[in-house]
């Protein structure tokens, strides 16, 4: 059983249902604590109601005289333009280019870590030849009065700054640099002294800056802020000047070796022209193509010729033994000379037909006349063979041409193979020298518009309106500052309370005993009554208040359920330490238990400081220890208690080794004979961390 007691506990709190408390079929091992609920929160403020008005009162108080005697703070505020680019003067692009566009936000935020920057600050303080200034570290006639007037300030800037942040979205404080590794010591306190009055405030949606500075001296806080945007306004003008000479140094050395780039260029196309005897590539190249055009087209007419000679002859080859088809042939049909002969010899042999019809074959006339026919064919087979031996040549002739015209086109295509190598050759030659050309154009346009943008000193930066003295102070406002206090003084209130609770490992409610123990809680008790309520010890028979007996009315009724098919029940109460009420527990359970007609036994256990006897205002003696120990019989140590259905066994007399008596086989013996006897068996025991007792 598990249990506690505490001094704020009500009747209702002590008043859980059984059935909430105790489930049969809950596993333990599963059992997790529940989110924490609003009302659970509630709970731990009102529980702790006055130590949370006490952190409050005390941080309001606090906040408030530190406030209320604080120093009177000036602000002077100088409000500034600045533009992503400068003006648009010369009609080229600038060299500093600080941002891409009118809404650059890391452009915006790099502008105003500048203002807060160390550099900054060191050349302001240069200018104003403040060094020495007092509110900077320097000499002072009244030194503590100057160091608490720094630290009002200090103060102020942080409390002005938390209601910046928390009520304003857009309003922010820039965070400070660290120190310059060349920084001296009084220099660095100096800038940080500097810097602890300045604050960057951004305007929503513009590109105005709100730069102002806060000090006790209104005259001196105005020559500050406005000497800082004097020299912020110098600064940017410098990063452009120097990035511009930065980049006409850079394109100047560039230029000059660009012009080396293009004189070797040039160079190096007439050193090829000289070698390749070209003074113009192009048109030697265009010829060269001409002629291979020309010479492919005499091919194509030498090839059809000499196929047609060829022709001719192969078929004037195959007449040779056919007389009469070799006379049809086309260039013995087109011979005139061969024509006439065929004539003469057609006249011949008609003159030979007429003699042979009169005259015999050895008449003179008749051998005359067969003599000129064997003359004119002799004649005419001599031709033909003349025109035969023509055509053989032609043919020859054509095939002669035809191979002179292949071999100087092969040779023409070969040259002209030669003049597209020359010309890529001279076509990478020449675009390198343009490349280099163009490039060397581009950085003189550019080394002259950057000279130009040299001189302009143009800057992007402007002063809307230049800080004047201010009139009345900015703070301390005691009303933003008392706000301020309240809800810092709630939140240091209830974080402190919460992180009390958090502190605090005691067991608070049922379910942090359901998840830390991995038991079931049978109820809640409140904290015994006093003496001088009840007269005497603190039992539900002896006029407590009623919560109190309720609560152990209730404990009986979750016993009772949880043990209802078992038959005789032992419960041994006890605690972590010594004073946390097991005897007060023990005794009440076992009164609730009789007054539900249970044969109930208190045994007292506790044999250290036994306590069982003097609630029931019986003797002490004879008792457990005396019966194990053998000097007393059970009915001599076992005695009603004078409660109905309520007997005692007391501890008896204080052994010197009460762990050995418990942890003896008489003590289970006997412990066994008292469980048939009774229905319930209540165990007051010493506590656990103390002493083995209870763990026997």
């Amino acid at each position: 059983m598990s249990k506690r007691i505490g001094h704020d506990e009500t009747a209702e709190d002590a008043r859980p249902q059984a059935e909430s408390y105790w489930n049969d079929d809950r596993d333990a091992d599963n059992a997790a604590p529940e989110e924490a609920h609003l009302l659970e929160h509630l709970r731990v403020l009102y529980k702790r109601r006055w130590t949370a008005v006490t952190t409050f009162v005390l941080v309001v108080l606090a906040m408030m005289l530190r406030t209320l005697n604080g120093i009177p703070v000036y602000e002077a505020r100088v409000q500034l333009l600045i533009d992503v680019e400068a003006p648009k003067v010369l009609n080229f692009k600038d060299v500093f280019d600080q941002g891409h566009s009118p809404y650059d936000y890391e452009f915006t935020e790099t502008q105003q870590k500048l203002l807060t920057s160390r550099s900054l600050a060191r050349k302001t303080l240069d200018a104003l030849r403040m060094w020495q200034h007092p509110y900077f570290g320097g000499p002072t006639p009244n030194t503590t009065s100057s160091s608490s007037t720094r630290g009002a300030i200090g103060f102020t800037n942080g409390i002005l700054a938390l209601v910046r942040g928390a009520f304003q979205s857009k309003a922010e404080t820039i965070g400070r640099e660290k120190r310059a590794p060349a920084e001296s010591a009084a220099e660095s306190q100096a800038i940080d002294a500097f810097l602890g009055g300045l604050v960057i405030n951004p305007v929503k949606n513009s590109r105005l800056v709100d730069v102002v500075y806060r000090s006790p001296d209104p005259v001196f806080a105005t020559t500050i802020v406005n000497e800082l945007a004097h020299q912020y306004i110098q600064q940017n003008v410098e990063l452009r000047f120097h990035a511009s000479k930065d980049a006409s140094d850079w394109l100047g050395q560039q230029l000059a070796e660009q012009r080396k780039k293009v004189e070797v260029s040039e160079l190096a196309i007439q050193r090829f022209r000289e070698d390749n005897d070209a003074v113009s590539l192009e048109d030697r190249q265009n010829i060269v193509v001409q002629k291979l055009a020309d010479l492919n087209g005499a091919v194509t007419s030498a090839k059809n010729e000499r196929i047609t000679k060829e022709a001719g002859y192969n078929r004037l080859r195959t007449m040779a033994d056919d007389r009469s088809a070799l006379d049809a042939f086309p260039a013995i049909l087109s011979n005139s000379f061969v024509q006439q002969l065929k004539s003469e010899l057609a006249d011949a042999q008609h003159k030979q037909a007429q003699f042979s019809e009169t005259l015999g074959d050895k008449h003179p006339d008749m051998i005359k006349a067969r003599s000129a026919v064997d003359t004119a064919q002799a004649k005419l087979n001599t031709e033909i063979d003349k025109v035969v031996e023509s055509v053989h040549n032609e043919y020859l002739t054509a095939l002669a041409r035809e191979q002179d015209l292949v071999a100087a086109l092969n040779a023409q295509k070969n040259e002209a193979l030669g003049q597209n190598r020359k010309a890529i050759a001279y076509g990478a030659l020449q675009r390198d020298a343009a490349s280099n050309r163009q490039m060397f154009e581009a950085l003189l346009q550019r080394t002259k518009e950057t000279g130009l943008s040299e001189e302009l000193r143009a800057t992007n930066v402007r002063i809307v309106d230049a800080a004047e003295v201010p009139r009345s102070p900015a703070g301390p406002n005691t009303r933003t500052d008392f706000l301020l206090a309240v809800l810092v003084g709630g939140v240091v209130a209830v974080g402190f309370v919460f992180g009390l609770d958090y502190l605090d490992n005691r067991i608070k409610s049922p379910d942090e005993i359901t998840a830390h123990l991995r038991m079931p809680c049978l109820g809640l008790v409140p904290a015994a009554p006093d003496k001088d309520v009840t007269g005497g010890a603190p039992l539900i028979n002896n006029g407590v208040p009623a919560y109190f007996s309720e609560a152990f009315r209730t404990i009986r009724t979750n016993v009772l359920f949880s043990s209802v098919e078992e038959g005789s029940r032992t419960i041994v109460v006890t605690s972590t330490g010594p004073g946390e009420g097991k005897t007060v527990v023990s005794s009440n359970l076992a009164l609730a238990l009789a007054q539900a007609n249970q044969r109930v036994l208190l045994v007292d256990a506790d044999m250290r400081r036994p306590q069982i006897h003097s609630y029931f205002s019986h003797p002490q003696e004879p008792g457990l220890s005396n019966f194990i120990v053998g000097n007393s019989e059970v009915g001599d140590v076992v005695r009603p208690s004078g409660v109905p259905e309520l007997w005692l066994l007391p501890s008896g007399l204080i052994p010197p080794n009460p762990a050995e008596l418990l942890g003896s086989m008489k003590f289970k013996e006997f412990l066994a004979t008292l469980k048939e006897r009774f229905d319930w068996v209540i165990i007051d025991s010493p506590p656990v961390m103390a002493v083995t007792d209870a763990c026997i």
